[in-house]
């Protein structure tokens, strides 16, 4: 997918896609931020409880208040925040009360409807009456409004929510165990592992099966639905695959990803290798069948939430005596996830778009075509792009969860940008949910979730890329910034001396130019040519028959009929005395000179 750069104010119609993603993200969105307290609560279980590495009576006693109470409040806190900030927060924690202490088994799907319900009620109450409370009375309002509605709400869900939700879960737990007596849970993955691909596996790991499998761990130390989504085989299958029978950068890039992926538990560097090549999606599924009814046969699972899906996640949760049984699931879902991708793979003929490497040659070969000043008709576009880039304050990587990779993209940037010498822009990582829109903002998200990212922040430029880990735009970004920023410095400094030739000791003598030679030294060819091409519309919109050519220090003529535009950097390696003809004007930035409207408009 091409650049994707946009300041428009329109923002398109949600389709069911992007709906469907929403509902997800937001269930995830309540569980993400609160992956600490269940890798601590899986941790103080799997080692201190009575069957763990290290038994301790006295440290167990936290496993269940941990499990009723801290964590059922966690989410209703974090739920009722994304809807309505901090007061939604506090009245979806008093409103989860209801039902954790009118239930018997962990309320985490309790706390998903009752944190989100409370925050809702809030902000609407809140846009009723607020308005309409008088001067000095606003404590007192705040104070006594969210209490009794989270009073309220608490017994709501006490009386009417726990139930419902007790029912609900008992026949979802029933359902759910029945499918795994039967050894046909491996089937859930046929829909899995594509919604993974389409950047859903937050919100099907984070928002279904997280809350199941705790509590299925609950009373059985252990769930395999903590498996289903983070389990690293199949991913790790398709990148060998790719090591060993895929084409161009694809090839060069997938052992550095396979490593990401099984070590750092990034499982989104795998999909858009997927999406490259959709008949992959077979290999995925595959491979979670495999891996799945692997983990079924050997009655295994895990303690608690392997977040992210990193092969040491995994193991750290595995309870103790059923590494086997985990490390023999992974290996058979990536052994086979391999077998398939690589068939696919090898009997692929094609040479198009999939091979990256030879749009990267054709990348290139027009850089350099650029450098030489052919081909130039396309830096007029080129300026204009690096002009959106003028305005931007601040850089944001955004994805569904607001981890893994956004903050790996965002890292990855951020090395770019200081080796440029950028360090006065922030880059950052979040998850789209928490996207607040303003200006001079820059969103960088995957392609499939452009959509939704626009929803959020209208006012943004936005660029939409195939692998938040490995793209070429982020050169170009780096590119445009670094010229951006050039051009803003140029302006301020020089807004006070529109010419040279006004504090020069000899005029220039315009009548005598017919050409101007922008002078590039070493590095800065590219620059110099994209400034020649500029120049060269600016004199035919102005009617002037004056050359302008991009050459080297070495070749400049000392003939008064070359007016040479060059840099400080350029100048020290220009020899000039005072017997020297040629005419000479300093720039701060080739690219765009206020000085260029006035010699224009003196030139023949």
């Amino acid at each position: 997918m091409d650049y994707v750069e946009t300041k428009s104010k329109t923002v398109p119609k949600k389709s069911l896609k992007t709906r469907v993603q929403k509902f997800g993200t937001s269930l995830s969105g309540m569980i993400m931020p609160n992956i600490s307290s269940l890798v601590a609560w899986g941790l103080i279980t799997a080692i201190f409880m009575a069957g763990g590495w290290i038994p301790n009576t006295h440290i167990a006693t936290l496993i269940t208040p941990m499990e009723i109470y801290l964590i059922p409040l966690l989410i209703a806190y974090v739920g009722g925040r994304m809807v309505d900030g901090e007061r939604g927060a506090v009245v979806g924690a008093i409103a989860v009360m209801g039902v954790i202490v009118g239930s018997k088994i962990p309320m985490f799907l309790g706390a998903m409807i009752m944190g989100p319900l409370g925050g809702w009620c809030i902000k609407k109450f809140d846009s009723f009456f607020r308005d309409k409370v008088k001067t000095g009375f606003e404590m007192l309002y705040d104070n006594f409004s969210s209490g009794i509605l989270g009073m309220i709400l608490a017994i709501f869900g006490l009386f009417v929510v726990d139930p419902l939700v007790t029912a609900g879960n008992g026949f979802i737990a029933t359902g759910v165990q029945w499918v795994i007596n039967i050894h046909m849970l491996a089937l859930a993955n046929i829909f899995i592992e594509p919604a993974k691909v389409l950047f859903l596996n937050n919100a099907v790991g984070n928002g279904i099966l997280v809350p199941l499998g705790i509590q299925q761990a609950a009373s059985a130390g252990k769930s395999v639905l903590f498996l289903l989504e983070a389990d690293p085989g199949p991913g790790l299958g398709i990148l060998l695959a790719y090591m060993f029978f895929g084409k161009g950068m694809a090839q060069a890039s997938a052992s550095g990803s396979a490593i990401i992926q099984f070590f750092g538990g990034i499982h989104e560097i795998y999909f858009p290798y997927v999406l490259m090549k959709p008949m992959l999606i077979l290999a995925a599924i595959a491979g979670g069948v495999t891996g799945t009814f692997t983990f079924t046969a050997l009655g295994t699972g895990l303690k608690a939430a392997a977040s992210p899906g990193s092969i040491i996640a995994v193991l750290l949760m595995t309870p103790k005596g059923n590494y086997l049984q985990i490390l023999t699931g992974v290996f058979l879902a990536a052994l086979v996830s391999f077998i398939v991708a690589a068939i696919i793979l090898k009997s692929d003929k094609s040479t198009e778009p999939t091979d990256v490497f030879a749009q990267k040659q054709a990348q290139m070969e027009q850089m350099k075509a650029e450098s030489k000043g052919e081909g130039v008709p396309s830096a007029q576009a080129a300026n204009e792009s690096v002009k959106k880039y003028e305005d931007v304050k601040k850089i944001i990587f955004a994805c569904d969860a607001g981890m893994g990779s956004s903050a790996m993209g965002a890292s990855i940037l951020r090395d770019k940008a200081k080796k440029a010498g950028i360090t006065n822009i922030p880059i950052t990582n979040a998850s789209i949910s928490n996207l607040t829109d303003e200006q001079g903002l820059l969103i960088i998200t995957q392609a499939e979730l452009s959509d939704r990212a626009l929803q959020k922040t209208p006012s943004a430029m936005h660029i939409s890329v195939d692998n938040l880990l490995n793209s070429p735009k982020y050169d170009q970004v780096v590119l445009n910034l670094n010229a951006a920023t050039q051009i803003n410095s140029a302006e301020s400094s020089e807004k006070k001396d529109l010419n040279e030739n006004k504090s020069a000791t000899v005029p220039l003598d315009y009548q005598a130019i017919k050409e101007v030679d922008f002078v590039y030294h070493g590095h800065t060819v590219g620059s110099s040519a994209m400034a020649a091409s500029l120049f060269k519309d600016r004199l035919k919109k102005a009617g002037k028959n004056t050359l302008a050519k991009n050459i080297n220090v070495s070749e400049l003529k000392d003939n008064k009929e070359h007016l040479a535009i060059l840099t400080a950097e350029v100048k020290d390696n220009l020899k000039l005395d005072s017997d020297n003809k040629i005419q000479t004007v300093k720039v701060e930035n080739l690219l765009d000179s206020p000085k260029y409207d006035y010699i224009i408009d003196h030139l023949n």
